[in-house]
């Protein structure tokens, strides 16, 4: 499968997420923050290569892929290169459309346990300052309201390209990956 390929099944497979995160949203009334952001500046934050491979070839079409590559292999910083934390508006992401995985999952979408229930997994400013709707979402996910799950969607994901979510990365690590596996495919093809 050509990597043209393999990005428009990573960004129709975000689609569907968006749209089932938007229903919960719709239905739970949980949001995020104005600028929050807090979530993204765990240094701990993993993702896989494929995730990032709509960002990593969005890149490539513009010309900055190997700048971008640069960046981050000469970066020690722990925190996404994508965020933002000076950047004014709603979000700190500052490539939001090409977010990855993890990055949409967080927040609005639950884990199965192991007695195979649903639990949201969201950050600790959501369950205490929404409180009211976070005990409602919790009660409803629990009566069986729709909710995205982790494993069903990084399953997709595994789907679409298996070595390429096989192995969880630092994020700024994956993302370099990503434009790795974008550059490699085109130097042969140029």
């Amino acid at each position: 499968m050509s990597i043209e390929e393999k990005v428009h099944q990573v960004e129709n497979l975000y689609v569907e997420l968006d749209k089932q995160i938007f229903v919960f949203q719709q239905a739970t009334t949980l949001h995020c923050k104005f600028g929050c952001g807090k979530c993204c500046t765990k240094p701990d934050i993993e993702a896989t290569i494929l995730e990032f491979l709509p960002f990593a070839f969005y890149l490539y079409q513009n010309n900055v892929a190997e700048s971008w590559w640069e960046r981050l292999k000469n970066n020690d910083n722990t925190i996404c290169l994508i965020f933002n934390e000076n950047q004014s508006g709603a979000g700190l992401c500052t490539e939001y459309k090409h977010r990855g995985l993890i990055c949409r999952l967080f927040g609005y979408a639950a884990r199965t346990n192991k007695y195979g229930k649903k639990e949201l997994v969201t950050c600790q400013i959501i369950k205490s300052e929404q409180q009211a709707q976070y005990e409602a979402a919790t009660r409803a996910i629990e009566n069986e309201v729709a909710v995205p799950v982790f494993n069903q969607f990084y399953m997709q994901l595994a789907a679409i390209d298996y070595e390429l979510t096989k192995q969880f990365f630092p994020i700024n690590m994956a993302i370099q990956k990503a434009i790795e596996e974008v550059l490699q495919y085109y130097a042969y093809r140029a």
